[in-house]
């Protein structure tokens, strides 16, 4: 037997041969395309009924005949309801203004709460990052009890206050942890080059480092704006005024009346409420997935 008959077939002759498994229409549709069908009618159906349910006339969402999945005679009648007959928009206002100040304040603690751990390099650094990541993994559910007492003795009940100071709570853990695996991947070399240059750390903090970790920093941004807009649990604790309520608590409280569910601007609150998380991550979405992979090129 001839060696060329011998020798084992190359790399690049198996991978065409296995991607000839997809040449086919029939092939390339079960493998690749139902899959991905499936997957964006699981996704995207929640977001579809929102949508129908928000514009069905009462008469509609109460009937038992018809289709339930298609609307006859659309309305705004439950969009009216919500925006000048409750205090949505006070409630959007207060999600918004709360999640952007406690996330920025999340985000500047928490770049140097990772940048002391990953970069300076001090003795019980790991301990110290692993104790970071079990306070992450304790629920917002305990802790909201304790936090409870420390907000009534601050006087900062029924304000938004309590929320912005109580957020970071569960941000900051979370974020320090993302981004103390993504300045992992920054490159010590850079650092050393300028201490040589006679930098000092705020300088190569601000000027070496952040611009690195800039997709880094949106992606832990994103998680901890997203966790604030949809937290439930101390907004519903700490806040009891109307017009102080965040969007997840004023739906559920301000629109269920006893075993009486107004589905129609249930259905379009909660519709508005996603639409800003979706819109953030829809722009921000290379930056999101570069965050999650901590790729940094040396």
């Amino acid at each position: 037997m001839s060696e060329a008959a011998a020798a084992p077939p190359s790399p690049q002759a198996g991978e065409s041969v296995g991607m000839s498994y997809l040449d086919t229409p029939s092939r390339k549709f079960v493998t690749i395309y139902l899959p991905l069908i499936a997957f964006l009618i699981v996704l995207l159906f929640p977001f579809y009924w929102m949508a129908i349910t928000s514009v069905k006339p009462d008469h509609e969402l109460l009937s038992r005949t018809g289709n339930p999945f298609w609307v006859i005679a659309p309305t705004i009648a439950h969009f009216n309801k919500l925006l000048f007959h409750t205090s949505y928009p006070q409630w959007m206002w207060n999600t918004v203004l709360v999640s952007v100040v406690a996330t920025f304040v999340s985000l500047v603690c928490s770049v140097f709460a990772a940048y002391a751990i990953e970069r300076l390099r001090f003795t019980g650094s790991k301990q110290v990052g692993l104790s970071i990541f079990l306070a992450y993994l304790v629920p917002p559910s305990i802790l909201f009890i304790p936090l409870a007492a420390i907000v009534f003795q601050l006087g900062l009940f029924d304000t938004r206050w309590a929320l912005i100071l109580t957020y970071p709570t569960f941000l900051i853990p979370f974020s320090t942890w993302l981004l103390m695996g993504y300045f992992r991947s920054i490159p010590y070399e850079l650092e050393e080059c300028a201490l040589i240059d006679g930098a000092n750390r705020w300088q190569i903090l601000t000027k070496i480092v952040l611009p690195l970790a800039v997709p880094g920093l949106i992606s832990a941004g994103i998680f901890a704006f997203t966790l604030s807009w949809n937290e439930f649990i101390y907004a519903l604790t700490f806040i009891s005024s109307s017009e102080i309520k965040t969007v997840p608590v004023g739906v559920v409280t301000e629109l269920v009346e006893g075993d009486v569910y107004h589905w129609g601007p249930l259905m379009a609150g909660a519709l508005l409420g996603s639409l800003p998380v979706a819109f953030i991550y829809s722009f921000f979405v290379e930056y999101y997935v570069s965050g999650l992979t901590g790729s940094v090129k040396e």
